[in-house]
């Protein structure tokens, strides 16, 4: 079994880690408006203080810690919380979900028009390598593990994982695939980004290679639950409650777990997907109540 969890001290946690990461990207907007002066660093600076939940570099935050990693991570948190910003960034666009509403406010490109989002989407990928570089030399990090960071975020960011995930999601319109091919799409596009912010926390407190694969098959469950959880939420909130256009994936006819299981079943996978992450956190020596209790908030969410 796993600990016992309290859900306010995963909350309690999820905001502290929500608080240090904000400050760390903070840090760096006076630099984005100054060497991209104009709309396009006013529109990174606008797309990274929206209020998300932060939950990828809180995993990140809670594995180093769990792992009893030493120093100040948040910078590291903070490069993948730019990354998938700028997929937000992108997604929300015209040409994508066409989007008007993001983390409660109108969506980048409504504010600054499609070609100052679309650019900006794409400066923030470097952004996101600097900001990660400035955060393995706080903790002092050799030259090997921060390649090794660095590798595990862009990987998950590129054709392997979410980029590659979002084109399959593209494709996948107005069809119905089977489970597997769907969980593959899920696991691509939004499982990646969770399963490197869980994996880049053992790295950099230096855990051995068994248990860092522990952790990223964690992050792979955790995520393709998260996006089974998205997909139920999109019919089951509003608008206001979500923070963005409730009920789009029906109107786009978006091959959803929802629209290929029903929202029972899909509902039972998340759960057995949920329980797989955690036995795997138990594999790596992890399963902390801060990082089981995180693990549940994924589907205890209502945004």
């Amino acid at each position: 079994m796993a600990p016992a969890t309290s859900t306010s001290d995963a909350a309690s946690f999820l905001a502290e880690a929500r608080a240090a990461v904000d400050g760390a990207l903070g840090r760096w907007h006076g630099t984005i408006r100054r060497e991209l002066a104009g709309p396009v660093g006013d529109a990174i600076v606008y797309a990274l203080e929206g209020s998300g939940k932060r939950l990828r570099p809180a995993l990140t935050l809670a594995v180093f810690r769990a792992a009893d990693g030493v120093g100040d991570a948040a910078e590291l948190g903070a490069a993948i919380e730019i990354v998938h910003t700028y997929s937000l960034v992108h997604d929300d666009l015209p040409c994508m979900d066409d989007d008007d509403l993001r983390r409660g406010r109108p969506t980048v490109h409504r504010v600054f028009g499609v070609p100052v989002a679309t650019e900006a989407g794409f400066r923030m990928v470097p952004l996101a390598a600097r900001v990660l570089s400035a955060g393995a030399a706080r903790l002092g990090l050799d030259d090997a593990r921060t390649s090794a960071i660095a590798r595990a975020l862009f990987g998950a960011a590129g054709a392997g994982g979410m980029i590659g995930g979002q084109v399959l999601d593209l494709e996948a319109e107005g069809a119905t695939p089977g489970p597997d091919a769907l969980f593959a799409l899920h696991g691509a596009k939004t499982g990646a980004m969770i399963a490197a912010s869980a994996e880049i926390g053992g790295l950099a407190a230096a855990l051995p290679g068994a248990r860092v694969v522990a952790l990223r098959r964690f992050g792979e469950e955790l995520g393709i639950a998260f996006q089974i959880h998205d997909d139920i939420l999109d019919v089951a909130e509003s608008s206001e409650s979500l923070g963005k256009t409730a009920g789009k994936d029906a109107r786009q006819r978006k091959a959803t777990s929802v629209a290929v299981l029903g929202a029972a079943a899909a509902g039972a996978e998340a759960g057995r997907r949920l329980d797989r992450g955690i036995a795997h956190l138990r594999a790596a020596g992890l399963d902390s109540p801060v990082l089981v209790g995180l693990a549940r908030f994924v589907l205890d969410r209502r945004s």
